[in-house]
């Protein structure tokens, strides 16, 4: 094979529904990746499959994969490979597989990867010395472990590559590495030798370009007002080649932009080092990589470099840590930011007449640059939001706050509006615990429906 296409329909749960759809349509793939899983979404998932044994994964792929059929029997080589699985990988294939058999595609082979959920061995994983300690500030995981949710691995590209070799044309993953999405079929299909690090390394570059879906081809681009149809944006298509050299590029004649800068941007998203990227395949070095305009919307990406993985995998573990609520009103009319100022102080004075203080509070004046305090200029606006939030390991401080917002409509200063959506509601909160476990610790498994 001298190329192979691969387009990334979906940067996370909730992403645009159609875009997957589109590109199946017109990209002319190979592969199709979904990529939904973030941190937050994972305990998010543990809450959904603790209250429903079937649930735990990101039920938006059922709706998705219902209308890829139709591409999926006129396209016999295009292959979906998606981390929908979440928690409970095998119970989305198995709804999956209902799916294909219902439309005609019974042939079509679905690959499952599991064994990035650690939370059923967890207490084992201490036990044999893992002390799972806070990556930031070294705690042991033993503080918070009666407050745990989930906990799971970031898996590499390996186990999807085993699908694949197994004929499957949906893989179906729990969590893995974003990048490792695409790092899979370019392996699979170029024969690429797992201590190619450089290699390994220009893949684990186009599945991160590619991971946040419209980012790369016009989203969040700091020259937005020159995006072109962003209502109608093309997600992206990376081209890459045996030799590890890409083209990031999107369908022709769909919204968005894919240039040298909106390349750079993404590329550097969500790092750390650029020298040292950590995943589980590679250490890819970003600072050799040479990023070239190639005609319209299409950008030349080659030069990756890549060392050896870490002998250990990233570890997110989600914690209850205790309750939340977030409440708005609007303010309008002469010296509104005084006024939403006033009211803010009225509803935490209630709560302290009421023998209530919330472990953590938060007034904001939206519209007066409040959002980042001493990097947008202030503002004197005639109309604001004023934002109260609060945080407390109790639920009852949390109830209580969020009943002090209706008195302000007829006791507090004029022209407070936007309270007819009723009370704020009260979430659970859940805390992030980074940490890193042995790689010889985890065992993923594969299993073909």
């Amino acid at each position: 094979m001298q190329r192979l296409r691969i387009g990334n329909g979906c940067g996370f749960w909730g992403d645009n529904l159609d875009a997957p759809i589109d590109l199946a349509r017109d990209g002319q793939l190979d592969y199709l990746t979904l990529e939904y899983l973030a941190e937050l979404t994972m305990s998010i998932l543990a809450v959904q499959k603790k209250r429903q044994p079937t649930g735990g994964f990101a039920g938006d792929f059922l709706d998705v994969l219902e209308r890829l059929t139709p591409h999926l029997r006129s396209q016999p080589r295009l292959r979906v490979i998606t981390n929908a699985g979440g928690l409970n990988p095998m119970e989305c294939a198995r709804r999956c597989r209902t799916i294909l058999d219902r439309d005609g595609l019974t042939h079509a082979r679905i690959g499952v990867v599991s064994g990035s959920d650690i939370l059923p061995c967890l207490d084992e994983l201490l036990a044999q010395g893992h002390s799972l300690a806070h990556m930031d500030h070294g705690t042991p995981l033993t503080a918070v472990r009666h407050r745990i949710v989930s906990a799971d691995v970031y898996l590499g590209a390996q186990p999807i590559v085993e699908a694949l070799a197994t004929g499957a044309r949906i893989v179906i993953t729990g969590r893995v590495a974003d990048a490792s999405l695409t790092v899979a079929p370019l392996v699979h299909d170029f024969r690429w030798d797992w201590h190619d690090w450089d290699r390994l390394a220009a893949a684990t570059v186009a599945g991160h370009l590619i991971e946040c879906g419209a980012q790369v081809t016009g989203g969040l681009w700091c020259q937005w007002e020159r995006v072109p149809d962003l209502a109608h944006v093309g997600y992206p298509i990376v081209e890459c080649q045996p030799s590890g050299d890409f083209v990031i590029t999107k369908v022709p004649n769909t919204g968005g932009a894919v240039n040298r800068e909106t390349v750079t941007e993404q590329l550097l998203y969500e790092v750390n080092n650029p020298a040292a990227y950590l995943t589980p395949d590679v250490t890819a070095d970003f600072t050799a990589v040479d990023i070239q305009d190639d005609g319209t919307d299409r950008v030349s990406v080659r030069g990756a470099k890549g060392q050896p993985g870490p002998d250990s995998y990233k570890v997110s573990i989600a914690y209850h840590d205790g309750y939340a609520a977030a409440g708005t009103l609007v303010i309008a009319g002469p010296r509104a930011e005084a006024k939403a100022r006033f009211a803010g102080q009225i509803i935490m004075e209630r709560l302290r007449r009421a023998g209530i203080e919330p472990e953590h509070a938060l007034v904001e004046v939206l519209g007066t640059g409040d959002s980042l305090p001493g990097v947008l200029p202030r503002t004197d606006a005639a109309e604001v939001v004023l934002r109260l939030a609060v945080r407390d390991s109790r639920r009852t401080v949390v109830e209580r706050f969020t009943k002090e917002f209706a008195p302000l409509v007829t006791a507090g200063p004029p022209g407070v509006t936007g309270y007819t959506t009723g009370r704020p509601a009260v979430r659970e909160v859940f805390a992030y615990w980074p940490a890193l476990l042995a790689k010889t610790a985890v065992s993923h498994q594969v299993d073909l429906l």
